[in-house]
């Protein structure tokens, strides 16, 4: 499989994929390469990317688990944006209702998070701290460009880093 991989590397290198990229894909990549400023952490550089693309309507959606996280996150957006925050149990709907089975447990619903950040017209999302399966959800859903500020990782604090540091072959 390695070495199979290594061929397609080779054959792509000097070749211009610009014909991989529509001109939506085109206006984030240069927003991007105008965001990075030296020294900024990843919220200050989502944000600088906000301003560089001209957005003016920011959506967050949240685990339950991290609600101080993103009303903080919020604040320090809204000074220069309009930004909506939507918590994953939206809707409250009982598991046994969607996924059959027993209890009054409510399930998380990204679809509904990615509806509700549509329906407020949000220019860009920020996934902050979804489950595993639920980010794919939200982000295929997600009719705005999707940028992730947090992964779940309940073992090692929320620092992914650390599990795939980890790792024992």
């Amino acid at each position: 499989m390695e070495k199979n991989t290594s061929v397609i590397i080779n054959r792509m290198e000097g070749v211009v994929s610009k014909h991989l990229y529509d001109s939506t894909s085109l206006e984030i990549m240069q927003a991007a390469e105008h965001a990075y400023v030296r020294g900024s952490n990843r919220v200050e550089e989502i944000k600088n990317f906000a301003r560089e693309a001209g957005f003016k309507r920011i959506g967050i959606a949240h685990c339950v688990t991290f609600p101080n996280e993103a009303e903080k996150l919020k604040q320090f957006l809204s000074d220069e944006f309009e930004v909506f925050s939507v918590d994953c149990k939206c809707g409250k709907i009982p598991t046994c209702d969607m996924l059959g089975g027993e209890g009054k447990a409510i399930m998380c619903n990204p679809a509904g998070q990615a509806e509700y950040l549509q329906k407020n017209n949000t220019e860009m999302n920020i996934s902050m701290g979804l489950c595993v399966g639920h980010d794919m959800i939200f982000n295929q859903k997600s009719a705005s460009p999707v940028s992730t500020i947090l992964v779940k990782d309940r073992i090692n604090n929320h620092h992914t880093i650390t599990s795939i540091n980890n790792l024992k072959f």
